[in-house]
């Protein structure tokens, strides 16, 4: 999968243009018009027809009536059968309102204060950075705990689950220190939810599973808002499909349940929503009003209420753009796996709902979907008077530039990506492409105030310096999507860091990594890291600079994060350590570990076998000229899997989703054996 630009479009998970009316007139439901109809229907053939959408569905739900419901592609492509209502999806990030719904239950019952520190609920949660101690339940629903991020480690799998997934995370930040002061910073951080589910097992004395299904789907009447530990009919849910492979994946299961594991349906969400503006009883109204806070306010934050990243209480944003200039308030969440996309928007002071879930594409457009759906019945509903047209943009015009701008120059990381440098000449720059493309690398020119527009003159570009001593580079961005919808946002993308000067030894050791592959050992048999990369094997290293994707080498193995970015571009970060054993060189990062690709030894002709060693690492083999183009045939034991790569690092085959038949090894080729301790693979090659 191309997982950097889903990290960052999950990143932008949202929200596309709402052009709304105070004061308007409030009307009593009734049935869309056919203009609303047109309007999903046509939205929905592009998305499908065009954006790589291999299904998606929608609902919008106003004063508990369903307005609109509906879906286009197919559920299933091989036999044609159609979305229905009831077709299951994963919500991606979605998930994290269920688990913020239920934090604010617990505090409806009085068994939790959001400002109590979280050790004195789960006395073992430690990291090895004395603050954790200040990390409250409010700071793990607004963002601001200062935990670096995800522990992407067997999270993402493929029909399994890994039960072992809360030890795990809670084993994994004993390791590590905090990116930031509690509650100075928030940047987007999956491992919070994760430990907001152990929190509410903990005090409510059930599974997060049980809790969902007995407070929330049971009262609601929700018959297919599951999780991967819920006993369903798994063929309820939208097949999905990635491009290299020409039929239906596996089943989707994220561990990380309250991060990101939740299935349900677009009606079902809608629903939900309806609890989330405490119209059920559900959830207090105080509660859910209380969700609503404008909790982005309380640190640093790159902008005002204009934007579609203002955290709440779960909520990516509890001011969608542009209602907010219009005194109407909205949330939304959006939320993306690598396989499925979701968005919930809701309008509280007028109790509507929409949702949009799909298989295929990015969250990005199901929020631009949404937005649309919700645009024209609002304005049918007298709420709004004028769906405004799409903003459009003309070149900028360049003014003379203060010399003061030049103290900007210099280089800039983030945890994503390699480190760039800025360069004003003439008060022009160029600058990369940002959020995974949407913007493309061009040249930006100075327009006075302080800014510079890019060359079409959708995208500005600012330097600011916060209060805690850090430049960063702000992007102002216009997103457009023909035909589906345009979004707006604004948000840091870098910081700006002084080059380290490494002394000779440092530098070779990291030269010597630079271009090299680095595979993992450490993940499940199902997991969906062997079919679709969940990084790119070569690291982002700069040793002229002295940074390795946001963090600072500090000796010969080791690297420290550095990047304190808000909302997004400073999500997972890690450090990064390197050690050696039998002459092979391991990687350690997030909570996983990997080895050099250059250390494994080659594939051996004929008929052989391997173990996997007591540690549970997987197997790897290169393809060499004596391998390469044979046909290879494995016996495995239950429970296994092996995945064979070209050179170029894109999975051929994975027995988890093409099933244990020959392949032919590709030149220059690598295969990976993966099981517990003490499995053996009988390997015949001809």
């Amino acid at each position: 999968m191309k997982r950097i630009i889903l990290i960052i479009l999950t990143a932008i998970t949202i929200l596309a243009s709402l052009t709304c009316v105070s004061g308007a007139e409030k009307k009593q439901n009734r049935l869309p018009s056919a203009q609303l109809q047109s309007t999903a229907n046509e939205i929905a053939n592009t998305l499908v027809s065009q954006y790589d959408v291999a299904s998606v569905q929608y609902a919008l739900i106003d004063n508990g009536k369903f307005i609109l419901s509906g879906g286009k592609g197919g559920a299933d492509k091989d036999d044609d059968q159609a979305i229905t209502k009831d077709t299951m999806y994963g919500i991606g990030s979605v998930s994290k309102m269920y688990v913020s719904a239920a934090t604010m239950m617990l505090v409806d019952r009085g068994i939790l204060n959001l400002d109590e520190p979280l050790v004195t609920y789960i006395p073992e949660f430690k990291m090895a950075d004395q603050r954790y101690k200040q990390i409250t339940p409010r700071m793990l629903l607004n963002h601001s705990s200062g935990i670096n991020g995800t522990c992407f480690g067997n999270t993402f799998l493929f029909d399994d689950f890994n039960t072992e997934i809360h030890k795990d995370v809670l084993a994994s930040l004993q390791t590590q220190n905090l990116k930031a002061n509690p509650g100075e910073i928030a940047v987007y951080c999956n491992d919070g939810f994760t430990l907001l589910e152990i929190l509410v097992e903990r005090l409510s004395g059930m599974t997060f599973t049980e809790f969902i299904s007995k407070n929330i789907s049971q009262p609601l009447g929700l018959k297919n808002t599951k999780t991967p530990l819920d006993d369903f009919d798994r063929t309820a849910l939208a097949k999905t499909y990635m491009p290299m492979y020409k039929g239906a994946l596996p089943t989707d299961a994220i561990s990380a349940i309250g991060a990101g594991g939740i299935y349900s349906t677009a009606e079902e969400i809608c629903r939900f929503g309806e609890v989330l503006m405490g119209k059920t009883g559900i959830l207090s109204k105080k509660s859910a009003k209380a969700m609503l806070n404008e909790e982005y306010k309380k640190g640093i934050w790159p902008a005002e209420d204009e934007n579609f990243f203002s955290y709440g209480l779960g909520w990516d944003s509890v001011h969608i753009y542009p209602l907010v200039g219009y005194h109407i308030r909205g949330a939304f969440k959006g939320g993306d796996t690598n396989l499925y996309h979701s968005v919930i928007i809701v309008v509280p002071k007028y109790n509507i709902a929409v949702a949009v879930a799909s298989s295929g594409g990015s969250s990005i457009h199901d929020v631009m979907f949404a937005s649309k759906i919700l645009q024209e019945w609002m304005k049918e509903k007298g709420i709004i008077k004028e769906i405004q047209p799409d903003k459009t943009f003309t070149p900028p015009v360049k003014v003379d530039m203060p010399a003061y701008m030049q103290q900007y120059n210099g280089l800039y990381t983030a945890s994503s990506g390699s480190s760039k440098k800025i360069e004003i000449k003439d008060g022009e720059f160029l600058m990369p492409a940002l959020i995974g493309g949407l913007v493309p690398e061009q040249k930006f020119v100075y327009v006075g105030d302080d800014l510079f527009k890019s060359e079409d003159g959708s995208a500005t570009v600012s330097f600011d310096q916060q209060k805690n001593g850090i430049t960063y580079l702000k992007v102002s961005a216009y997103l457009t999507l023909p035909e589906v919808g345009q979004t707006f946002l604004t948000f840091y993308e870098s910081q700006k860091v002084e080059p380290i000067s490494l002394d000779t030894a440092v530098s070779k050791a990291w030269e010597k990594r630079i271009g090299k592959d680095y595979l993992v050992l450490t993940e499940k048999p199902s997991s969906q890291n062997l079919f679709i990369p969940l990084f790119p094997s070569k690291l982002m290293i700069d040793v002229k600079s002295g940074y390795v994707s946001g963090a600072k080498i500090v000796d010969e193995n080791n690297a420290v994060n550095v990047v304190q970015i808000p909302v997004m571009a400073g999500r997972d970060t890690t450090d990064y350590k390197f050690y050696t054993e039998n002459n092979m060189e391991y990687l350690q990062m997030y909570n996983m570990t990997f080895v050099n690709k250059a250390d494994i030894p080659p594939m051996n002709c004929g008929e052989t076998s391997t173990i996997i060693p007591a540690n549970g690492y997987a197997r790897w083999y290169q393809v060499n000229e004596n391998s390469a183009d044979k046909i290879m045939t494995v016996k495995m034991p239950p429970n296994a899997a092996f995945a064979v790569y070209d050179e170029n690092n894109t999975c051929i085959s994975c027995s988890t989703v093409n099933g244990n038949g020959p392949v032919k090894l590709p030149a220059n080729g690598y295969i990976g054996f993966f099981g517990k301790a003490s499995d053996t693979f009988s390997i015949t090659l001809k």
